[in-house]
């Protein structure tokens, strides 16, 4: 499996309109969750936060929504921000723009929010260009990342995970983590040593705003 962990400038300078990190000094950092909500790595996302009195930005799918209402509405009602990533995670590459427009939508109904995250990152510009109308919000943002946590990685052990967030995370950053049954057992350590670790240095953990 081949990615980066730290999205180059070059990508960046090619599509400038996606949010790609916070311009700020101060000591912020902005954790994300894609691919929830899910029975079990969730809550414990949601408990784990709660510890550090942090905030983060659920990129949730539609049919998990559908699946884990409850859950779902705790990620709203303990402050968090939540953002659509449509309803069955689909790749924006490998889908017709009319499909993926309507899987937009559908997830829309369910995910009331101003923030977009492409699922894999993967979003032709001709998509990008009407995520607007797919989920009823006029100027959406377009949220990527400047860290991957590489939680989602079967081969990576969960120290790597936490190395690779460490040396790349800075003020502003968007670090992507995954509430998923797939990443659970990585994301589970490296999350807890990402909070651990930036808290005692003075940073703290806020939500995406539009």
């Amino acid at each position: 499996m081949r990615y980066l962990i730290t999205t180059p400038w070059w990508l960046r300078m090619f599509y400038p309109k996606r949010r790609w990190s916070v311009a700020t000094k101060e000591k912020v950092i902005f954790l994300t969750f894609d691919d929830g909500p899910h029975p079990e790595a969730t809550p414990f996302v949601l408990d784990e936060l709660e510890k550090y009195g942090a905030k983060a930005t659920f990129f949730c799918i539609g049919k998990n929504v559908e699946a884990y209402p409850k859950i779902y509405g705790e990620i709203i009602s303990k402050g968090h921000a939540v953002g659509n990533h449509t309803h069955d995670h689909l790749n924006g590459w490998q889908t017709d723009d009319s499909d993926y427009f309507e899987n937009i939508r559908k997830a829309a109904f369910l995910i009331e929010s101003a923030l977009f995250r492409p699922p894999y990152g993967k979003l032709r510009s001709s998509q990008a260009k009407s995520v607007s109308g797919a989920i009823n919000v006029k100027d959406p943002v377009i949220v990527m990342w400047s860290v991957l946590s590489g939680d989602f990685d079967t081969e990576r052990s969960p120290e790597e995970c936490l190395k690779g967030v460490i040396d790349s995370a800075k003020p502003g950053s968007i670090i992507v983590f995954h509430d998923s049954e797939k990443a659970f057992s990585r994301m589970k350590y490296a999350l807890s040593e990402t909070l651990k670790f930036f808290s005692e240095r003075g940073y703290r953990f806020e939500v995406i705003k539009k």
